[in-house]
């Protein structure tokens, strides 16, 4: 019991002292991991790990919608790729259809990729004359 205490203190401690980017970043993590536990479990036919699974994906998706600031233009548009992910693991969790959780997934990544980057970029901004040459 003491390890999961520690555990519990330890992750309790990153959330609160985290920065509103690396939120941000544990929140694609997690959305990730728990699209690959619905594919592992669907795989293993566990109809009740993947739908739980499933919920916990969609339950950091509506987190990711209802934060945006819709002031900006790349928010309206992530509203609606939210929106279609969201709606796709509803499909998804009543088929216990492994493709389309794979295809959520692939955005969920290339979403988090690009967030990463984001935030590299913003700890390193690279001069001009290296971004106009890109």
């Amino acid at each position: 019991m003491l390890t999961n205490n520690g555990y519990d203190q330890y992750k309790s401690n990153s959330i609160n002292t985290a920065t509103p980017e690396e939120l941000t970043m544990m929140l694609y993590n997690g959305l990730v991991k728990f699209l690959m536990q619905a594919q592992s479990a669907i795989d293993a036919k566990n109809i009740e790990r993947a739908n739980n699974s499933i919920i916990k994906a969609q339950a950091i998706i509506i987190e990711f919608m209802t934060t945006l600031d819709m002031n900006y233009e790349v928010s309206q548009n992530l509203e609606l790729l939210y929106d279609y992910m969201y709606r796709q693991l509803t499909q998804a969790n009543l088929k216990k259809d492994n493709v389309i959780v794979g295809d959520v997934l692939g955005m969920a990544k290339e979403l988090r990729d690009a967030w990463s980057q984001a935030m590299k970029l913003a700890k390193h901004p690279a001069p001009v004359q290296e971004v106009i040459a890109k």
